[in-house]
């Protein structure tokens, strides 16, 4: 076993056993192809291993190992670690439902692979968050985050965390919920439309896992991720409209609308947002002044305009060789 406390700075070496907790997530199918391509060998944990065998063909035959594994089993974890040179836990969840809740999968969960990780011995280690993070938060999304990395960083004190904004990228559940929204619905809603967000690209956030593994200056520390663009949630709403060519009006909520919408989001999941979500909303997501970020791990932030028009093609109508409506200036 290595102390977890040991300043051990010299870089991963290429072809290490890197294990990804959450590996077939959004987020997660980006991370295990940019470690793949940086030549590391890749264990994906999933709850089904079966369902993430998409994951195999994104590196050479044999680098990318899929396996079951739940954040909730000590033993699970233990085995998911063994061998493993460094670690990422991607685990997360946006909204509770059944037995999925902030407290076991963001705080425990997350505890529970930290100190598996250490057990194992690994060098490196990687804890996905997310901006607002505070284990003191009244806000139970926020304070299993806080609470998180709490335990990691108790367990594995030169972890790099990072805390992204609001990751967008092909299978995100922004975007593209708004864009499914607008097919059917005659407009969209902003709630709380002023709050602001700093959308970051999902292989940005895919790249600094990577970066953070490699880079000695990561350890230890937080980093908040955020694209180049900071726009206000309606401003996210008419990009949206434009880019669909549905042009649906964005027509802004009274906060008591919201709040009613945002209650019955509790117990209806394909309403635009939750209680949890919407107290995150009006706290803004954009990254804290004169905190390291992307550029500081080396990645060049990738502009909305690079990969969101794209990612909109498919719900125009006629689809995507259908003519975009020209939306008003930026």
């Amino acid at each position: 076993m290595t102390d977890s406390s040991t300043d051990i700075t010299s870089p991963l070496a290429v072809g290490a056993l890197v294990t990804v907790i959450g590996g077939a997530g959004f987020i997660g199918r980006y991370v295990v192809e940019a470690l793949a391509k940086a030549g590391y060998r890749v264990r994906a944990v999933s709850r089904h291993a079966d369902s993430a065998l998409f994951l195999k063909p994104l590196g050479d035959l044999g680098q990318i190992q899929v396996v079951s594994g739940n954040v909730r089993s000590d033993a699970d974890m233990v085995a998911a670690f063994d061998g493993a040179a460094a670690g990422v836990n991607l685990v997360g969840i946006l909204a509770e439902s059944g037995n999925q809740r902030f407290a076991d999968l963001q705080a425990a969960g997350a505890g529970r692979a930290a100190r598996a990780a250490a057990a194992a011995g690994v060098t490196d280690y990687v804890q996905m968050s997310a901006i607002g993070a505070d284990a003191s938060s009244r806000i139970p999304y926020a304070r299993s985050k806080g609470e998180g990395e709490q335990q990691v960083l108790a367990a594995l004190p030169f972890a790099a965390v990072l805390r992204p904004s609001l990751v967008a990228g092909p299978e995100d559940q922004f975007f593209n919920r708004f864009a499914g929204m607008a097919r059917v619905a005659p407009f969209l809603p902003a709630i709380s439309g002023d709050s602001l967000f700093q959308p970051v690209y999902v292989r940005d956030v895919a790249d600094a896992v990577v970066a953070a593994l490699q880079s000695g200056d990561a350890r230890g520390r937080i980093f908040e991720l955020g694209g180049p663009d900071v726009l206000s949630f309606t401003a996210i709403l008419k990009m949206i409209s434009d880019l669909t060519g549905l042009n649906r009006p964005v027509v802004a909520l009274s906060d008591f609308t919201s709040g009613l919408l945002a209650k019955v989001g509790d117990y209806v999941p394909f309403m635009p947002m939750n209680s949890d979500q919407l107290a995150m909303l009006k706290l803004g997501n954009i990254c804290a002044p004169g905190m390291p970020g992307l550029e500081q791990l080396g990645i060049t932030p990738t502009p909305l305009a690079a990969f969101v028009p794209e990612m909109m093609q498919r719900y125009r109508r006629g689809g995507r060789f259908a003519k975009a409506a020209q939306g008003p200036d930026a």
